[in-house]
């Protein structure tokens, strides 16, 4: 006797339609699970038996052997309980088999026959429905989540029982409260802080308009106090919205690493993710045991990754974000598999002039010793800062300081600037000056070697390299943007090269 289902194994973003027999066989009674299970997924053996005893269906007393397929592919996670559970019944003949076969289940199983949720809903039911399996049932609070993809049908279980009954089995259907998902993340309700709250620091704050419209990574080198921290909170909201497929990715993401309301749709806006200088590697990257999870680096993908006391960082945290900052994307390479998670997104750092913090200025005030503070920079090494487009020094704000512009009008100037490099680069799928490589830029410009001789020169006394070059480029014609010219000026070449080498860090 043979019963077959699917379930969704994901690696990354990465879904795989897995098949999921089940045979029976008249020997002595045992349950067996193949096809490269991990400790999470071999112990569903246990929670199904219990699910299906505690929900009113009896457990067949024969030799039950469970294959995942195909083999081998890494599978983890309790998501395949529910798949575990309806492909032995339907070898059992509890529910219908050849009903079963066309649908994908992914939930996890309670003792008591509950169904509770499971991460990753959304990148797995857009896996089923592009392999041709479009009927899919998961937990009733991952329902919102799967309905999101295009094109599912979903039914939304409370119970081991409620989904045997849909495949049409003679069974009771318990009045079971849903479990709730308590890992997504709760919404704050609150606005966004407005750019308005932020006194004086013009230049800093011009700083921040020029990376929301270009997407450029940013360092800001101030005492505390200055503003920089307030400044970074208030970038997200200079950015436009999420285009469609951008939204979907990014939701894709926070749906895998557990962050995720389905209450609120898709998320529309670019996140923002800040986590604290003592943050390990795994957790700024992503990693984890088994199939590696993604972290605030991906979490922040079409966001801002902000880095407070970014020097207080550990040397390899800040070492691993040279891959996501070059090619927008991270690699995790792991002895159970390899995922891939996309992290496009801009880095903002903020750091104190010295580790005292009063090194600003004259720096009457400042009692670090001249190698301290020279040590206490060096962690932030070189081929890091020549990734970071802006390098920007505060001066120490004032009360006398008048607000500036409030988010609404910057945002405007930044939506404006932005719709003119879709449209420049739209036939070679760039959005934003920040992707372009740097040959392109230069092509763009014309043969006047007289536009960039500033750079040339920077070159040359090797205060700046190749690939700052280019990011200075590209910060010149995102300063084109944002003053409506179809190419950078001389003038404005120089000030992204000001922009560039102004700060403490250059």
């Amino acid at each position: 006797m043979l019963g077959r289902t699917h379930a969704v194994a994901l690696l990354g973003l990465e879904g795989h339609v897995v098949e999921v027999e089940a045979h029976l066989a008249p020997s002595l009674p045992a349950f067996t699970l193949v096809g490269l299970p991990d400790a999470s997924l071999a112990e569903s053996r246990d929670r199904v038996r219990a699910a299906v005893t505690s929900s009113g269906l009896a457990w067949p007393n024969r030799r039950i052997t469970v294959n995942l397929s195909p083999a081998s592919l890494p599978k983890a996670g309790s998501g395949f309980d529910l798949a575990v559970a309806v492909a032995t019944l339907a070898a059992a003949g509890a529910v219908d088999a050849a009903a079963v076969s066309g649908w994908v289940h992914v939930g996890e199983l309670g003792l008591d026959g509950r169904l509770r949720p499971v991460r990753g809903v959304l990148p797995a039911v857009a896996a089923a429905v592009a392999a041709g399996l479009p009927r899919v049932v998961v937990p009733a609070a991952n329902a919102a989540e799967a309905a999101l993809v295009p094109g599912a049908h979903v039914v939304g279980a409370t119970s081991l029982a409620h989904v045997c009954a849909v495949h049409g089995a003679d069974v009771v259907v318990p009045d079971v409260t849903p479990v709730a998902d308590v890992t997504a993340a709760v919404p704050s309700g609150g606005q966004a802080p407005d750019l308005a709250d932020v006194l004086g620091q013009e230049e800093a704050r011009h700083g921040v308009e020029v990376a929301a419209a270009g997407g450029h990574h940013l360092l800001m080198v101030g005492p505390p106090g200055a503003g920089k921290t307030m400044l970074a909170a208030r970038l997200p909201g200079l950015l436009p919205d999420l285009e469609e497929p951008d939204a979907v990715e990014v939701t894709a993401v926070h749906s895998v690493a557990g962050t995720f309301d389905p209450t609120r749709g898709l998320l529309r806006r670019p996140p923002f993710e800040d986590p604290h200088h003592t943050a390990t590697a795994a957790s700024v990257v992503g990693g984890g045991s088994g199939v590696p999870r993604p972290g605030a680096a991906s979490r922040a993908h079409r966001g801002v990754l902000f880095l407070d006391e970014a020097p207080e960082f550990r040397p390899a945290v800040l070492q691993t974000l040279r891959q996501p900052l070059e090619q927008g994307e991270l690699v995790l390479h792991r002895a159970a598999g390899t995922a891939r998670y996309p992290a496009r997104f801009q880095l903002v750092l903020a750091a104190n002039p010295c580790p005292c913090g009063r090194g600003s200025g004259k720096g009457l005030g400042c009692t670090c010793r001249s190698e301290q503070r020279r040590r206490y920079f060096g962690r932030l090494a070189g081929p890091l800062l020549d990734r970071v487009d802006l390098q920007l020094e505060m001066p120490p704000a004032r009360a006398t300081d008048a607000p500036g512009e409030p988010t609404a009008a910057v945002a405007a100037r930044v939506a404006r600037a932005r719709a003119a490099q879709g449209e420049r680069w739209r036939a070679h799928g760039w959005r934003t000056n920040a992707e372009v490589p740097g040959a392109r830029l230069r092509e763009r410009l014309g043969p006047d070697r007289a536009l960039v001789a500033d750079l040339d020169r920077a070159v040359d006394r090797g205060t700046l390299s190749l690939r700052g070059m280019d990011r200075v480029v590209r910060v010149a014609w995102t300063l084109a943007d944002l003053d409506g010219r179809t190419a950078p000026s001389r003038a404005q070449v120089r000030e992204a090269l000001l922009l560039r080498t102004r700060g403490h860090g250059a």
